[in-house]
């Protein structure tokens, strides 16, 4: 069995990872780039955990700038098997208001110019992603909030704008119409390649504001973003801790496989595969690929 190491992705507001005991820093060395941060390895309880501040400390990087396959490649390597990704978010629902969490359970990508995926030309590979998020993951982070009574909403559609600009009024009113649930800029295509690199993926989604479609509230702005994530901080620390010390020792089958995403996924076939590629999979895809 594999031993279950949690990785934790720090979003907007989330730069450390309080309650994480016996920490050491490390700069794992990527094929794919530079990751966001050094990692923060330590454990909470008996759990292993690997934090990584998805914009780097001090914010400097933009959600356009970061290196997501970087940044996967990189929790990959020092042995994450799921993948808490917190992140901040705009709503498109009245009842799901700013400093709600939201466990989201669907993505839509509307990136464009980010790379998506490990595999392309010399090693061609479709995973499934029709269930995006680990189902088990998801329900382990509800009954840790339950206990720690920190109000969530289960479910939900997340749109990832590629932003560094927050929504016109248009794009607000059509994705809201759409039955989108929040938004952000982060999400994708971070979940695609943690199931490439058979990581178990959920989001925590912390609503900072109503997006621009609300005629009640104020266009908005950084300020008040970063106001409603520092706020929610300490909730999404204490959340995290639970998680941690109530996590299973050995990583668990995930019912949407996430953990088994690359079997029968890798369709060119091993004499026509390009080494350099297959080099530089060696962490993400060496399960299957030395098979």
């Amino acid at each position: 069995m594999t031993a279950a190491v949690l990785g934790v992705m720090g979003g907007s507001g989330v730069y450390d990872l309080p309650g994480l005991e016996d920490v050491r820093e490390e700069r794992i060395s990527s094929p794919w780039g530079e990751p966001s941060d050094a990692l923060r390895i330590g454990r909470i309880g008996e759990t292993k955990v690997v934090f990584l501040a998805r914009h780097g400390r001090g914010h400097r990087l933009s959600p356009s700038g970061i290196d997501y396959r970087a940044n996967i490649d990189a929790l990959k390597r020092a042995g994450v098997t799921d993948l808490i990704a917190l992140s901040a978010c705009g709503s498109f629902r009245n009842e799901l208001h700013p400093g709600l969490f939201v466990l989201v359970d669907q993505f839509v990508d509307r990136t464009h110019g980010r790379p998506s995926s490990f595999f392309g030309n010399g090693c061609v590979a479709h995973v499934s992603l029709a269930h995006p998020v680990g189902p088990a993951l998801q329900r382990r982070i509800a009954a840790a909030a339950e206990v720690e009574d920190i109000p969530v909403h289960r479910g939900g559609t997340y749109v990832c704008m590629e932003g560094p600009q927050f929504s016109t009024l248009a794009e607000s009113k059509t994705y809201k119409s759409l039955g989108y649930d929040v938004i952000g800029m982060t999400n994708m295509p971070e979940a695609k390649l943690a199931r490439e690199a058979e990581i178990t993926y959920a989001t925590i989604a912390m609503v900072t504001d109503f997006d621009c479609w609300h005629p009640g509230h104020d266009a908005v702005d950084v300020a008040a973003v970063i106001a409603v994530a520092r706020a929610n901080a300490d909730k999404a620390a204490r959340l995290v801790a639970r998680i941690a010390r109530d996590f299973p020792r050995e990583r668990e089958a995930c019912p949407a496989g996430s953990d088994r995403a690359l079997e029968g996924a890798i369709m060119t076939a091993p004499q026509h595969r390009d080494p350099a590629l297959i080099a530089k999979l060696d962490a993400v895809a060496g399960r299957v690929l030395r098979g």
